[in-house]
This record gives structure tokens, C-alpha cells and sequence, in this order.
């Protein structure tokens, strides 16, 4: 394309924000789709310690169709089985997924399982032995699927499905546009149900998301303005997460960042793609799957501050850009100087925010570190068979070692 060209593209949906728009909008938006069998997909703490379900069920009335309340952490491949079975026996032609990424995440799975007639491990991603990975395409029409994300999280509205299972050495992946949502609920009282600790991490996420992005340069002008924008949205809300705990604002701008960083990436932002502030998305995603007790926000910020110090090719631009975005920058530093002084800044903010900034901290065993970069290989995200499966591991060695 010539200079200054672009192309954009997007796709159905429709937002909802603010107090009590599960009861305002959901039915409406439930009948608009054409459905009379909404089944709401979720986690046990969500339907027995908050009343989020039954306002649900309250709303739609006789388009209720029932609740799976069993999506284990990861998305395990286990629980969305079932989640599946339930929805079958339910006769759902709309699913509704209340929670977190991993409940989001799973009922893409579960509209995927439902659809498509295919084995779900023929129709993952496979990794064949001296071959680059590929994903199948699914062509099956998926059920309609609503999101109310009860905290800050980049999957309310992707495409991307990532299974955890303990039989297999890599998750079960899946890629489906059709599994975008219809709409999605960013409802007061549904992000205010989740604890403090489990908003910090995920809302670390996606902070340490938008920072990276500000390292993207020559992006066009409707990604250059949701990336910036979603920017100033986590930068301003992220502090305040601690400070103002019973205050809504700052998750609600935190789940609008995250929304805004993916809607970028749809116009042109790349994602997952290395570089210097980016954190490394393998090394995260094979510790908070390992660990149970690991969260996505930790296995974030353990690695995102020795990433960038680690970093030898720092261009100067992106580094500036990142720097003056935090408030660091000085006229005369150099790329280095400037990418240390982002580190050094994201590392305090991390620290007074309340996650760990050390490997050490998360009681990984020492001995274990060699496990985890074994299990960065098989990421399709993060390496769709690029590179080597020695040189993944030893970078992620690298890195690993340097943040413990």
C-alpha cells in the first residue's frame, strides 16, 4: 500500500456500561439475537458467593435456560467438557458467560463444542513433528454469546481459545471468529463483585498489555487513537485500584482499556510479537498454567521488568515513545538508558500495587525452571513454529533465571 494507506475491518457488537444494565439491556439483547434458551457458563465462586446468575435469571424470565457454575482456573479441558454437556442438555441456543478470562475463554470452547462435529483434538491446533504448527479452520455456525466480564480481561472480546490439559504437554488451542461476542456487559455490580486480589492481577494484565503496545511505532490512525487512549485509561485507573477499592471507575476503565487495546490490534497493532517492553507472553502463560496459585497479573509482572533489562536491540523511538508515556523520558538518554528507566518505573508501580516483581516470590522451585521453558515451545500465540524449539527455551531460560 502506498504511504499513509490502510485497510480496517470489523464485526458485530454491541456495549453495555454502567449500573445495572444486566437488568435494563440483557433481555432485550437476548431477544434481538433470536434466542429462547440463554445458558449462563461461569465458576462456582461466581454463582454461590455473588447474586450476579440470579439477576441474570431474573432479567431474561422464561428465556432462562440454566447455569454451569464449574469452569475450573486455565479454562481446563475437563470442566468445559461438562460445561458442554450441560448446555446440550439445556437445549441452549445462547450462551452467557459471566467471570473472568478463563470462564470467557471457556465458553468459546463450549459454543466451539457445541458446533463443530469434528474430534476437539483433531480440530486444535496441532503441532506436527518437523512441521509449523497450524491451526484448522472451524466452519461449523457457532451459538450466540454474550460476555459479562467480572473483571478487567483482553479475552472479553477475542477469538482466541486456550484449554488447559494435564494429558497433553501444550494447552488445546483454538482460533474462531465466530466465537466473537454478540454483545458485552460491563455491569457495575458485576465487576464489583469480584475480590480485590483477583482485580489487582487481572487488571495487571492488561496494564502490562497497553504499556507494551505504546512500543508499537508507524501504526495507523485508528489504531494509533483506541492504543492511546486505552493507555490513558489503565495508566490512570491501575494506582487506583488499591486506593479506591470500593470505587467502580477505576475497573470499568480498565475493562474499556482492554477492550480498546483489542479493538487496535483488530486495526493493526501486532500482538505477541516480541520486542523489547513486551514482556514474554510464553513464559507467563506456562507459569499460571503450571501453578495453580500463579494469576495471569503475576506471571505478568514477575518477568515484564528482567524482560526488558534483558533486552540487548532496543530501538530508540519505541523506547522514547514508551518513556514519555510513563513520565520518565529525558532529552539526551539513549534507547538503553530509557528502556531501564521504563523497567525500573513498571517494577515500582508493580511493587506499590501489591504483585510480585521476582520469580522468587510466586515459591517456584529453583530446580523447576528448565520444566517451565519446556513448556513455551507449544504456544501458538507466542511462537506459530518461527522458531526452534532450542532457541525458544533457551531464551525463556534466559529470562527466567533473570527474574528469580
Amino acid at each position: 500500500m502506498s504511504e499513509g494507506a490502510f485497510k480496517a475491518a470489523g464485526y458485530a457488537w454491541r456495549l453495555h456500561c454502567g449500573r445495572q444494565v444486566i437488568e435494563e439491556s440483557l433481555k432485550d439483547q437476548v431477544a434481538r439475537l433470536g434466542a429462547k434458551r440463554a445458558f449462563v457458563v461461569c465458576s462456582p465462586s461466581v454463582n454461590r458467593r455473588t447474586d450476579t446468575v440470579q439477576r441474570i435469571e431474573a432479567s431474561l424470565g422464561n428465556r432462562y435456560a440454566g447455569v454451569y457454575d464449574g469452569i475450573e482456573k486455565d479454562s481446563t479441558y475437563a470442566s468445559v467438557s461438562a460445561a458442554r454437556e450441560a448446555a446440550t442438555e439445556a437445549g441452549a441456543d445462547l450462551l452467557i458467560a459471566v467471570g473472568g478470562g478463563s470462564v470467557i475463554v471457556a465458553t468459546r470452547a463450549v459454543a466451539i463444542f457445541l458446533a463443530e462435529p469434528g474430534d476437539p483434538f483433531e480440530i486444535m491446533t496441532q503441532y506436527p513433528d518437523g512441521a509449523p504448527a497450524y491451526s484448522p479452520r472451524l466452519m461449523a455456525p457457532k451459538p450466540p454469546i454474550i460476555n459479562i466480564p467480572t473483571t478487567p480481561t483482553s479475552a472479553m472480546n477475542r477469538a482466541g481459545t486456550g484449554l488447559k490439559n494435564p494429558d497433553l504437554d501444550h494447552r488445546m488451542e483454538y482460533f474462531d471468529p465466530k466465537t466473537r461476542p454478540q454483545a458485552i456487559f460491563l455491569d457495575e455490580g458485576a465487576l464489583m463483585s469480584a475480590p480485590p486480589d483477583l482485580i489487582r492481577s487481572t487488571g495487571t494484565t492488561v496494564f502490562a498489555s497497553v504499556v507494551s503496545a505504546m512500543s508499537q511505532l508507524d501504526i495507523n490512525p485508528l489504531a494509533e487513537g483506541d492504543r492511546d487512549h486505552a493507555f490513558r485509561l489503565a495508566h490512570r485507573a491501575y494506582p487506583r485500584l488499591v486506593e479506591e477499592i470500593d470505587n467502580p471507575a477505576p475497573r470499568m476503565d480498565l475493562c474499556i482499556a482492554a477492550f480498546l487495546q483489542n479493538r487496535a490490534e483488530d486495526d493493526g497493532v501486532r500482538r505477541f510479537r516480541g520486542g523489547a517492553f513486551s514482556g514474554n507472553y510464553a513464559v507467563s502463560t506456562a507459569l499460571h498454567v503450571r501453578y495453580p496459585h500463579v494469576g495471569q497479573g503475576e506471571s505478568t509482572s514477575v518477568v515484564h521488568a528482567p524482560k526488558i533489562r534483558l533486552s540487548e536491540a532496543v530501538d530508540l523511538r519505541s523506547a522514547r515513545q514508551v518513556a514519555e508515556a510513563l513520565a520518565v523520558w529525558q532529552d539526551g538518554m539513549t534507547a538503553r538508558e530509557a528502556a531501564l528507566a521504563v523497567a525500573d518505573t513498571l517494577e515500582g508501580m508493580y511493587t506499590r500495587i501489591g504483585v510480585p516483581t521476582r520469580l522468587r516470590q510466586l515459591q517456584i522451585p529453583p530446580d523447576d525452571l528448565r520444566n517451565i521453558a519446556n513448556e513455551t515451545v507449544k504456544n501458538f500465540n507466542a511462537n506459530a513454529g518461527v522458531r526452534s524449539a532450542a532457541e525458544q527455551i533457551e531464551d525463556a531460560m534466559r529470562l527466567l533465571e533473570a527474574a528469580y
